[in-house]
């Protein structure tokens, strides 16, 4: 029987001292296997060229592995968007999305292969939910693609709700942020959430990563009628807890606010966001929603968008429209929903 693979990548420092211990090396190997993996971003055991022979192939006899994978395919928009489909949980594949921007590179990524949220605009909540993805295949997104050397930002707004598996992203933010990992300041990396109480809390508490709280409606009950986690994540309790902390400097917070024809786009509800939002310092992303099939929501229209991010600054909360990006590969907000999943086809 053949032994089951365990990746080195999505390791944390701990989790190596762990593995070197299990192999009968000194601690300091931990440090070594880390710069291999995270600075070096070797893709095979035999590269770590400063850990012994023997330690080598007791890694290899004890199952481990780099894990690194390879994207199983891609889609490229005109406007220079890159779509990667990745090895998913439960049978079921992930995107990941790489967008350039003049000298930024942003890769969002997926924390989940489908999602249990079931918001009402989101073709990945449409799918249902088939697993949380571990630490390695987050990681793995980034280490993987052609572009990875060159990623200047990481959003976590890809398929699945983060904070729904926040042991997996923890462990990846830590992994991106630590001096034996990618070095990276934690200003680099967005984690987009519905609000999960008690873990969004843990995130504030333990990272010092940007937030982006969906909201989508200012009115609790407007909002469960389109993200049914109202009901369990009151909006009101969300803003409450973001009272607690300081986003004055090094920490953002947004909201993101995706926009219906005749639905949210209101002047009535632009003046009670601003409400809500009162005394916060943070900012709100209006987002163009892009139509998805068996859906009744529609987008609202330019002139609403710009006449409600012009009356959101009139009311001195600061509201821009955020371009789209890879609409034509299905790569934009709420659309990612792994259409090339091989599960899918057969």
């Amino acid at each position: 029987m053949m032994k089951e693979t365990k990746p080195l990548i999505g390791l944390t420092l701990e989790g190596l001292r762990q593995v070197a211990a299990q192999c009968g090396m000194p601690k300091f190997a931990a440090g070594q296997m880390a710069r291999w993996l995270y600075e070096k971003r070797v893709t095979a055991i035999e590269e770590m060229t400063d850990l012994s022979k023997g330690a080598r192939q007791r890694l290899a006899q004890e199952g481990y592995i780099i894990g690194r994978e390879a994207p199983l395919g891609e889609a490229r928009s005109s406007d220079g968007t890159v779509k990667y489909l990745f090895r998913g949980a439960g049978g079921h594949d992930v995107e990941s999305v790489y967008i350039p921007d003049k000298e930024r590179a942003t890769l969002c990524v997926s924390s989940q292969a489908g999602c249990k949220m079931n918001c009402s605009f989101c073709m990945t909540g449409r799918q249902g939910f088939h697993g949380s993805l571990t630490a390695a295949q987050i990681i793995n997104q980034t280490l993987s693609i052609p572009e990875s050397a060159s990623l200047t930002n990481i959003v976590f707004m890809g398929m699945g709700e983060p904070l729904d598996n926040l042991p997996a992203l923890l462990d990846a933010i830590e992994i991106m942020t630590a001096k034996w990992g990618f070095a990276w300041s934690p200003k680099r990396i967005t984690v987009s959430s519905i609000g999960k109480l008690r873990e969004l809390k843990r995130l504030l508490d333990e990272t010092k990563v940007h937030v982006a709280i969906s909201i989508h409606s200012p009115y609790p009950s407007e909002r469960a009628g389109m993200m049914p986690v109202e009901r369990a994540y009151p909006i009101m309790e969300v803003l409450a807890l973001l009272r607690d902390y300081d986003f004055s400097h090094q920490r953002r917070l947004s909201f993101e606010y995706t926009m219906f024809r005749g639905v949210n786009d209101t002047p009535r509800h632009s003046h009670e966001l601003a409400r809500r939002l009162k005394g916060l310092d943070c900012r709100v992303n209006l987002i163009r929603f892009h139509e998805i099939p068996g859906s009744e929501l529609n987008p609202a229209s330019p002139e609403h968008m710009e006449r409600f991010r012009d009356a959101l600054n009139a009311e001195g909360i600061t509201a821009t429209i955020r371009a789209s990006r890879g609409e034509d590969i299905m790569a934009a907000c709420g659309m990612l929903a792994g259409k090339e999943n091989k599960n899918a086809q057969s």
